[in-house]
């Protein structure tokens, strides 16, 4: 006599049955959005699965990108590659790899933009890196990576990528601009901001740690906006806030700080930049790439208060190094790696 099923088999078995139902609904929904699409055309496809806002710099920046394709005038469709489409962008590995193979075709370019290392910025590998490549050894025509850093270390890794360029994040201009005006700063407290969507510990934890345990509050006043695991006594701390509500508070701050380790392309440290805000850098990642003079950088918690006391000293003088790259350069960056010129699909 079979022995009867336990509650964790039956549901093992409820769990499968239901995974192969939503394989099977996906693989449905396919082949028919593979069949509607068949003759029709946009100027560019993206995989990519958004979340809703408030959400990571990736998010960010691809909405940006696209709002300034579709400003030009260009048609962008999202997770299919229509019949006439001869340029898709797929997006590290945020989107279903399934249904890009069955839209990819031989006869539409594709570019796929990579993120990380994914295992050297989560401080685990958990194979994401290896998926990457698998999929851009069989799909990709070309890579855009975010930096020079991020480039590197894929090959310092061995992780091989077809055709790579470096092409910067940036942010949306008229999200993130400079404040018209400026709180002067005489004597106050330097105002530092730090924000972040992840609650990953390398996001700079233990740069806020200390600082919760250590800052001055009549020198420095500390504000982290974003989630965060630990509860702050003299850190201010703000939920998560959408693109306008962290524009807003950005240009009330004079210095931002970018604790992040291994951080290929920090979105949010592109923003505080664009609002006219100097950083206070770890030293790590693609930060100097992104920062150049218009900040300091430092290696352990202990060095901020020297880092930010001479920002302090010369608030001006960094701010006028900052260089954000604008949206429109990069926007005529990747139309150029998908084999356009001056800005005209073929």
């Amino acid at each position: 006599m079979e022995a009867p099923i336990g509650v964790r088999q039956l549901a093992a078995v409820r769990y499968s049955v239901r995974s192969v139902g939503r394989h099977a609904v996906r693989r449905v929904r396919t082949e028919l959005a593979r069949s509607t699409t068949r003759h029709g055309r946009a100027d560019v496809a993206l995989f990519h699965e958004f979340e809703p806002a408030p959400a990571g710099g990736g998010h960010q920046f691809l909405r940006a990108l696209v709002r300034e394709l579709e400003r030009r005038g260009l048609s962008v469709e999202h997770n299919r590659v229509s019949g006439g489409t001869q340029a898709c962008l797929f997006n590290s590995f945020n989107f279903d790899f399934a249904r890009l193979r069955r839209f990819a075709r031989d006869d539409c370019r594709i570019v796929h933009r990579v993120d990380g290392p994914i295992g050297v910025y989560r401080g685990f590998d958990d194979g994401t890196d290896a998926r990457i490549a698998e999929v851009n050894a069989e799909l990709a025509d070309a890579t855009v990576l975010q930096s020079r850093y991020s480039l590197e270390k894929h090959v310092e890794l061995g992780i091989e990528l077809r055709a790579p360029v470096v092409i910067s994040n940036t942010v949306d201009p008229a999200i993130f601009h400079p404040p018209a005006t400026r709180k002067p700063f005489d004597g106050r407290p330097l105002r530092v901001i730090a924000s972040s969507w992840s609650q990953n510990e390398r996001k700079g934890a233990d740069v806020l740690a200390w600082l919760d345990d250590n800052v001055d509050p009549q020198r420095v006043a500390v504000t982290f906006v974003g989630q965060s695991r630990r509860r702050f006594s003299r850190i201010e701390h703000v939920s998560a806030l959408d693109s306008h509500g962290v524009a807003r508070l950005l240009r009330t701050y004079d210095v931002y700080l970018a604790a992040s380790r291994d951080d290929p392309c920090s979105n949010a440290l592109l923003e505080a930049l664009a609002c006219g805000l100097p950083a206070a850098y770890r030293d790590s990642g693609g930060h100097p790439e992104l920062v150049g003079a218009a900040g300091l950088p430092f290696r352990a918690p202990e060095e901020l208060p020297d880092v930010l006391e001479r920002l302090a000293t010369d608030l001006d003088a960094f701010r006028a190094h900052i260089a954000v790259p604008s949206l429109s350069d990069v926007a005529d960056a990747y139309l150029g790696v998908f084999g356009w010129r001056a800005g005209t699909p073929p």
